[in-house]
């Protein structure tokens, strides 16, 4: 006998299901909205850590308006060194101080202006040089003698100069220094004047396009200083010894520049010697070296030495062997 089951499904069954279904709905869409707003939290907090702040409000603009019509003061400078010869000298001091020097001068050129800066026109040599004039180095000499008096007398033999060790040969042409005039005997009449020891630079007039108008032989506008006086005793004192070992040792040295920087303190000793460029030889630059090394000069003036840093006069100086 077969039995037949027959389930029984109560009228409430199929509201219960949907009532479940419907709460199952609510829950998935309220969880699905809470993540959604941990995740938007997370990136707004995190955003704002990774990003740049915001700028910060600035005070406002303040517009200062300043008057242009009277420039500023300017601070003095020293103005670069440049020798003046004794024949172009000036009593006057010129309106524009170009250049400090041992002496005035008073600008001049022999060509007309055909340049923009504070130099003479005038033909000669490309050089890196400013050489105003040409001519041959000389050396200090010792000065004429008295002239005999008229009574005929036997002529002493000229002596002649006695040959040192090198070191004191070169200390002889270090300074600048009038040779004491020898004492006159009775019977010798004295001469009226005796020729200043001088010692004078090798120099070959350059190729220049300056500016100055002023005709006449070439010169600029130069302020005497104690500076510029102070810078000529140096820089004679080193020229002399140069133009001593070169010609001793001509043979050693070969054509190129050296140059060299190096420090003067107050009581006139060489510090902080060093070369920074050298296109000669080895030779060569010994010789400049032991032309600076061995200068003697006085202590630096005391109204230089005020306008000066305490280590002292900075110094840079350039040599230069050429072919011909």
């Amino acid at each position: 006998m077969t039995t037949a089951e027959t389930m029984f499904a109560q009228p409430g069954d199929g509201i219960m299901d949907r009532k479940q279904e419907a709460r199952k709905v609510l829950w998935a869409f309220l969880a699905a909205l809470f993540v959604h707003l941990v995740v938007a939290y997370s990136l707004a907090t995190w955003g704002g850590i990774f990003s740049p702040a915001l700028p910060v409000s600035e005070k406002p603009v303040e517009l200062t308006i300043v008057d242009l019509s009277t420039p500023p003061p300017i601070v003095p400078k020293n103005s670069a060194f440049m020798e003046t010869d004794e024949s172009k000298q000036s009593a006057e001091q010129p309106k524009e101080k170009t250049f400090e020097s041992n002496a005035n001068s008073i600008a001049a050129s022999q060509l007309p202006a055909a340049g923009g800066i504070p130099l003479p026109s005038q033909q000669g040599k490309d050089r890196p040089s400013v050489d105003l004039e040409t001519h041959q180095y000389s050396l200090a000499n010792e000065g004429a003698q008295p002239r005999p008096s008229a009574a005929p007398q036997e002529s002493p033999r000229p002596s002649e100069a006695p040959q040192p060790t090198p070191i004191s040969e070169a200390e002889q042409f270090a300074m600048l220094r009038s040779t004491p005039t020898p004492a006159v005997r009775p019977s010798a009449v004295p001469t009226p004047e005796q020729p200043r020891s001088s010692y004078r630079a090798q120099k070959q007039q350059t190729r220049l396009s300056g500016s100055i108008t002023n005709r006449g032989a070439s010169s600029v506008n130069a302020l005497g200083t104690p500076l510029g006086r102070y810078q000529k005793i140096l820089y004679d004192s080193v020229g002399s010894r140069w133009y001593y070992y070169v010609a001793k040792q001509g043979d050693l040295v070969s054509i190129g520049t050296l140059r060299l920087v190096f420090s003067v303190d107050r009581s006139g000793r060489v510090t902080n010697l060093k070369i920074v460029e050298n296109t000669s030889n080895e030779s060569f630059a010994n010789v400049c070296l032991q032309s600076v090394l061995e200068m003697q000069l006085p202590p630096i003036p005391e109204d230089v030495a005020s306008s000066l840093p305490p280590e002292g006069l900075d110094e840079e100086m350039s040599f230069t062997m050429y072919a011909n």
